[in-house]
């Protein structure tokens, strides 16, 4: 995992302005301003009239912050979302149940010069395009929708299938050489709960989660975060690593140390960093 990459996508309702700057204070890598589940359809003009009216008076760093996850195309909500797009400097999007790349390009062109679209991959048509929708232009990086594929598939809970359709997406991410996919989001608020899902995700190729509250920023964040054993062992590779002069293999705490294991300390050590891009 690259150091620069966001760890947590925090969501707020488009509708509650009251709530944007506090969900922009909470520590979130990003902020997903959303006009979809989150807000129903009667409601949903006054929500865009809210986020323009908002991100106009914010600095250009804040802005870069924020996405706006949009109505999927089948959606009555769809064209007038990505026609205000048109009117607003927002320019990263997550698009709902994104299952093309004509999706993709359909919104880009809505958007700003420069801009990038997050597609949320949440049914099995998405999941069975997912290297496509990878390899596509301008797009940052991929999202599981979770609890929607559940619904889609008809399945009764988490388990293998859930598991393959994630795998699936977390590869086609690899293959197209983007950041490892945004897992879906865990609807308790229960800590343990939340580090559970993640470990989970983490075990399938993800390298970040979606959170519905504040409060799971900070546990998302720590779970992200290597213990002192942890990076006191990727630094004890790479420090002998450095004074061996090339030697190929080395031993370290009685184990044998090879390049993938240095690889492996290197990207310990590197997310211990900052975190920046989408």
């Amino acid at each position: 995992m690259n150091a620069t990459q966001a760890l947590t996508y925090l969501f707020v309702p488009g509708n509650r302005p009251e709530r944007f700057a506090k969900a922009l204070a909470s520590g979130a890598d990003r902020v997903i301003l959303d006009l979809e589940d989150a807000v129903a359809t009667a409601d949903k003009a006054h929500a865009r009239e809210s986020i323009a009216s908002w991100v106009a008076s914010l600095a250009s760093n804040d802005v870069d912050r924020l996405l706006v996850r949009i109505n999927d195309v089948t959606s009555p909500c769809h064209l007038d979302d990505v026609l205000w797009l048109q009117t607003t400097c927002i320019k990263h999007s997550m698009l709902s149940k994104c299952e093309t790349t004509e999706q993709v390009a359909s919104v880009l062109a809505q958007m700003p010069p420069g801009s990038h679209v997050l597609p949320l991959i949440e049914t099995v048509r998405g999941v069975l395009a997912a290297s496509a929708i990878a390899e596509a232009s301008n797009v940052s990086r991929l999202a599981f929708g979770s609890l929607d594929y559940l619904l889609d598939l008809d399945l009764p809970g988490p388990g293998f299938a859930l598991d393959a359709a994630a795998l699936a997406i977390a590869m086609a991410s690899r293959a197209a050489n983007l950041p490892p996919p945004v897992a879906g989001v865990t609807p308790e608020l229960d800590a343990g709960q939340v580090q559970s899902d993640l470990a989970h995700a983490r075990a399938l190729g993800y390298g970040a989660k979606m959170c519905i509250h504040p409060m799971q920023v900070a546990v998302v964040r720590e779970a992200f975060t290597p213990d002192a054993p942890t990076l006191a062992w990727a630094q004890r590779v790479l420090t002998q690593w450095q004074q061996s002069n090339g030697a190929g293999v080395i031993q370290v705490d009685g184990k044998m140390v090879d390049k993938p294991v240095l690889l492996r300390a290197e990207r310990i050590l590197a997310s211990a960093g900052p975190f920046q891009s989408l």
